[in-house]
């Protein structure tokens, strides 16, 4: 059958929509997944020693992931100012890529870093890019419009996090999901939230719904159990408030292809079982 005009344009709007599918941003690799969800460990977590040593922790606990942070001493026996930092030399860079390799670790994330101009959101993402990483991890919103542009160039997720806040610190708004949700919901797909449901325990609000007023722009998780409601301890996932089996449904119900980053902030001179406990957690609250 001959097409016809309208077929032909139709087809080619069905081939540009298949292209931007195949252009979306980068995923994570089918072997960074453990029952349904991709598990790793946010290098705080281990901030008493060396990013290297991160690594190696990282590995103890039965993660697949590290999401580095800026500012770690990067080697056990690194001189003074050698840090993990979106500023390291390309030879470094490359020294962390193959520490990583080594334990078969993957960097999928950078964060929490600030952004305070466009030049520092392009070393930010030009660094991301040098590592391979899924995403970036921020809290400066008020370089959304460089993040979206940078997010989409590089083909790298932006992913806006939040510390615990509250109405009557108006200047710190990045902690409710709402505010986030507002920078975030007419932009590029790749720029979203990272889900820390510690500190949202910590604002007082209920994890589970903060990620329900989020849903389709989690593009990570600070997976973290509390003591108790606002300023308490951190505790083994599923022996504290936070309703971390809820959490972990509401991502398989919102088909969640991000990463989960454990972040155990306590027992800092030890807490590799308490991250290995996480870690099983989560893999047996995955898919069945």
């Amino acid at each position: 059958m001959k097409p016809t005009p309208l077929r032909t344009l139709l087809s080619l709007v069905a081939l540009l929509a298949a292209g931007s599918v195949a252009r979306a941003a980068n995923e994570l690799p089918a072997d960074c997944f453990e029952n349904g969800f991709a598990i790793g460990v946010q290098a705080y977590t281990f901030k008493e020693y060396s990013a290297f040593e991160a690594i190696a922790k990282a590995k103890q606990a039965g993660a697949k992931l590290i999401e580095f942070y800026p500012g770690q001493k990067l080697r056990p026996d690194s001189p003074k100012g050698e840090v993990l930092s979106h500023t390291m030399s390309d030879e470094l860079v490359k020294a962390v890529k193959a520490e990583c390799a080594k334990a078969g670790i993957r960097p999928v994330n950078y964060g929490v870093v600030a952004a305070k101009s466009a030049a520092d959101v392009r070393a930010i993402m030009e660094f991301a890019r040098k590592l391979e990483l899924y995403s970036v991890c921020t809290e400066s919103t008020e370089q959304v419009v460089e993040w979206e542009k940078a997010a989409k160039e590089f083909d790298i997720r932006v992913a806006f996090h939040e510390h615990g806040g509250s109405m009557s610190k108006p200047a710190y708004k990045v902690w409710h999901p709402l505010y986030i949700l507002g920078v975030v919901e007419s932009r590029d797909q790749r720029l979203g939230a990272c889900a820390d449901i510690g500190h949202w325990c910590t604002s007082g609000l209920v994890p589970v719904e903060c990620m329900r007023i989020l849903k389709g722009r989690i593009i990570s998780m600070h997976f973290k159990d509390k003591a108790a409601n606002g300023a308490a301890p951190v505790v083994v996932a599923g022996k504290g408030v936070v309703d971390t089996a809820a959490c972990l449904t509401e991502l398989k119900a919102q088909k969640f292809t991000g990463h989960i980053s454990i972040e155990h902030e306590n027992d800092w001179k030890d807490n590799v079982p308490q991250v290995r406990e996480d870690v099983e957690y989560i893999k047996a609250h995955g898919k069945k």
